[in-house]
């Protein structure tokens, strides 16, 4: 059953060419600000079509139907998240507190700038929630922060460290989410990450005393 939906959200064929590229890009372009502007229940492979000037012919060369798009979008998500936080806490210039203060602030900032095709791909969740993407997703970002805690708490216990991984990452995830609900201006937005990153700097802090 698993294969069976995968195989129905995976792209048709991966562009080789540089028009085949820019083709893509074009269609997920489009696709953006059609979800954006009708939502999930109301995307569709006729108006992404539609919106990046191509055929819907064109369209079915690289993704079979809309969840195959969808997916494509919140793969890219995946990809754009992971790597924020493995830039932000892999860089060693910075103390591990300021680099949890750093990611803190970036994604939140980047929940609020993506609001809207954020929610819709939440809508649109079942499609692929169970595909070995999103698990590889998941076990890459709470990997890279498991890592993080290692080097940043060593004395702690492995299981504390474990624990403390999953409660940051599901707290930033969460609070992201429901602060970027609505639209925000930039000092409030700066305001609430200082305070999450308050919060979060100080559990890390008793985290490290072991």
């Amino acid at each position: 059953m698993t294969s069976r939906r995968s195989g129905s959200i995976s792209s048709r064929k991966q562009p080789q060419q540089a028009r085949s590229t820019e083709l893509v890009a074009a269609i997920l372009e489009a696709a953006v600000q059609v979800l954006a502007k009708e939502g999930a229940q109301r995307f569709t492979t006729a108006r992404v079509a539609d919106k990046a000037g191509v055929s819907v012919g064109s369209l079915y060369q690289y993704f079979p139907n809309k969840a195959a798009i969808l997916f494509r979008l919140q793969s890219d998500e995946w990809r754009q998240t992971f790597e924020m936080l493995r830039d932000i806490l892999e860089d060693r210039r910075d103390p591990p507190p300021q680099r949890l203060r750093r990611l803190v602030h970036a994604f939140i900032q980047s929940e609020c700038d993506e609001a809207e095709v954020r929610g819709a791909l939440d809508d649109a969740a079942p499609l692929y929630r169970d595909a070995p993407e999103a698990r590889a997703a998941r076990k890459a970002i709470d990997g890279t922060m498991a890592a993080f805690l290692r080097e940043a708490a060593p004395q702690s216990s492995e299981a504390a460290r474990v624990r403390a991984a999953e409660l940051i990452s599901r707290t930033i995830a969460a609070l992201g989410k429901d602060f970027s609900s609505r639209p925000r201006a930039a000092a409030e937005i700066a305001a609430y990450a200082d305070a999450v990153a308050d919060m979060l700097c100080a559990y890390l802090k008793m985290l490290r005393r072991g």
